[in-house]
C-alpha cells in the first residue's frame, strides 16, 4: 500500500466552503493514468489535479487534471489552486509558476494578499467551431430556445485550451436552466466538444459584469461552481465579437449551487488573435493522506 498527500482547497473565493473545491496531489510521483483517474473520481469534485516533476527543469511543474470520468488538457480553477498550494510550500514565494500540461505551459502570476491569488494566461489562442441551433442548446438545457439569445451570437463552440459550447440566454432563462443529460447525449452525436462530453456554458451580460453557469454531465459534472477554462473562453470570444482591442470582465458563478464563486477575466488582441487570461483567490480547506 502506497500513502499520498493531499490538500484541498475552494478556489475562485475568499471565503472557505464556497467557490469551487479542488483536490490537490502536491507529489503524484509513481501514480499511473488509471490511478490517477481513480483517485479523481473517489474525490468526485469537479477536477483533482496531480503534481509531477517537470520534463523541462526550467518550468516548475508537470501537472495532471482528472474530472470524475476523463482527464483534460487544461482547466482554470485546478490550475488556480495548484499554483496556490504548490507556492505557498515553497521556502520563498515565487511571482509566478510554470505548469506543462497536455494543452501546452500554463504560466500563472501569484499575488500575496489574502487570501492569495493567482492569475493564468490561458495556454492557446480562441478557436472558434461550430454554430449549434438555439432550439438544440435550450433543450439540452431545459428551456424554451427563445430563452437562447441570439442578438451577439448564436450558439457556438469556442475555447482556449478546452471547448465548451458556449450560450447567452435570458436572465430568467439562466435562473431556470437545468442539464438534460440525454439530450446532450444526442447533441454530442451531431456536434462533437473535444476533450470531453457536451459541456454547456450559459451566460447573461450586464456591461461588463457577468453571471455564468456550466453543465457538463456527460463528462462527471452536473454543475461546475466556477469553470476558469470555459469562462477564460467567453473573455476571449466576447473580445474577438467587439470592436475592441483589450477587455476585462467581473464573473459571478456558482450562486445558484450556493456556492458562489467570483473570477476576474480578460482578453487582449495580440498578432492577429486573441489571447485571454483569468483569475481568482483560493482558501485551504483540508488536508490528509489517501490510500493506494
Amino acid at each position: 500500500m502506497r500513502e499520498y498527500e493531499f490538500e484541498t482547497v475552494d478556489v475562485f473565493t475568499d471565503q472557505r466552503f464556497g467557490g469551487n473545491p479542488l483536490a490537490v496531489l502536491p507529489d503524484a510521483s509513481g501514480l499511473g493514468d488509471a490511478e490517477m483517474q481513480v483517485i479523481a473520481r473517489e474525490f468526485n469534485l469537479s477536477e483533482t489535479t496531480f503534481v509531477l516533476p517537470p520534463r523541462d527543469p526550467a518550468n516548475t511543474a508537470e501537472l495532471r487534471i482528472f474530472t470524475p470520468a476523463t482527464e483534460l488538457g487544461f482547466a482554470g480553477h485546478p490550475n488556480v489552486g495548484t499554483a496556490i498550494v504548490l507556492a505557498s510550500r515553497m521556502a520563498s514565494r515565487p511571482d509566478q509558476v510554470v505548469f506543462e500540461e497536455k494543452s501546452g505551459l500554463v504560466r500563472l502570476r501569484l499575488d500575496w494578499s489574502t487570501p492569495p491569488q493567482a492569475t493564468l494566461d490561458a495556454p492557446q489562442t480562441l478557436s472558434r467551431g461550430a454554430e449549434l441551433p438555439a432550439a438544440l442548446v435550450a433543450a439540452c438545457v431545459g428551456l424554451a430556445p427563445e430563452q437562447i439569445v441570439t442578438r451577439v451570437h448564436p450558439p457556438c463552440v469556442a475555447g482556449v485550451g478546452t471547448d465548451f459550447v458556449i450560450a447567452e440566454v435570458t436572465q430568467a432563462g439562466l435562473a431556470a436552466a437545468m442539464p438534460d443529460t440525454a439530450a446532450m447525449r444526442a447533441a454530442r452525436e451531431r456536434f462533437p466538444v473535444r476533450p470531453i462530453g457536451f459541456p454547456v456554458h450559459l451566460y447573461t451580460r450586464e456591461g461588463n459584469v457577468l453571471r455564468t453557469r456550466m453543465f457538463s454531465p456527460l463528462s462527471g459534472i452536473p454543475e461546475d461552481p466556477a469553470t476558469g477554462s470555459a469562462n477564460v473562453a467567453l473573455a476571449a470570444l466576447l473580445l474577438e465579437l467587439s470592436d475592441g482591442e483589450e477587455l476585462a470582465l467581473t464573473i459571478h458563478q456558482g450562486v445558484e449551487m450556493g456556492r458562489p464563486s467570483l473570477l476576474h477575466a480578460g482578453a487582449r488582441r495580440a498578432d492577429r488573435a486573441v489571447r485571454a487570461w483569468i483569475g481568482g483567490a483560493a482558501v485551504p480547506v483540508s488536508r490528509g493522506t489517501i490510500f493506494v
